[in-house]
């Protein structure tokens, strides 16, 4: 009987050390299901089923990225701001909670408008650089059209005086021969004609010849014989 009583002990020993080993486990699990959110580990809090914040604040990093949200939001004005967004849209509405605390805490006064006024100076300097740059376009085009179009009047212009240009020349080039023919002649060595000639002496027989043309002197000579 005594050998089968401590059996029995000892089974019941057994079966004693199997309970508390399996209630641990079983506790470990849980807890491993049931960690905290980010924002539910920050606020020292159980992390329910259901949390809105489980979703987009993750255990690694969610805590950080809650903190700020925390402190310039505040954690209940989030949560309230959440449950009016869609379900599908609250993605990216904590993508903009946290953009805005980030950027409230970089700068306080102006936090994200900061940002916004940079960019929209940089877009004001880059629509004035691109409208030096179309004006700069708009004088090289008007330049190299003045350009061509002086080039074209020129052009015309060559052809319109080309065949004056001829003209002239070929009066120029027989004015040089009449001059290199002109300065072939001596003049200095003749004689004037009055000097050169003297003045005709007829005969006798061409006088009559030519008296018997004349009637009257014909008729003179005829009644009056010399």
């Amino acid at each position: 009987m005594d050998s089968k009583g401590g059996g029995g002990g000892a089974g019941a020993g057994a079966g004693g050390g199997g309970g508390p080993r399996g209630d641990a486990g079983k506790r470990a699990a849980s807890a491993g299901q049931s960690a905290p959110c980010g924002a539910c580990k920050f606020l020292r809090r159980k992390c329910v089923s259901g949390c809105l914040f489980a979703p987009h604040f993750g255990t690694e990093q969610g805590a950080a990225r809650f903190a700020a949200v925390h402190k310039v939001f505040g954690a209940s004005n989030v949560s309230k701001l959440l449950a009016h967004v869609p379900a599908g849209r609250r993605g990216d509405a904590v993508l903009t909670i946290c953009y805005e605390a980030q950027a409230r805490l970089a700068d306080p006064v102006y936090g994200c408008v900061s940002t916004i006024l940079a960019l929209q100076h940089q877009v004001a300097a880059l629509q004035a650089e691109i409208s030096i740059v179309q004006s700069q376009l708009i004088n090289s085009r008007l330049a190299i059209a003045g350009a061509l179009h002086q080039g074209t009047q020129q052009l015309q212009h060559i052809a319109v005086l080309q065949p004056a240009y001829s003209s002239n020349s070929s009066t120029c080039h027989n004015m040089a021969d009449l001059s290199s023919f002109a300065s072939g002649l001596d003049l200095g060595d003749t004689e004037p004609a009055s000097r050169g000639f003297e003045p005709l002496q007829l005969s006798h027989e061409e006088e009559e010849e030519e008296d018997s043309r004349n009637p009257a002197a014909f008729a003179s000579s005829v009644f009056h014989p010399k």
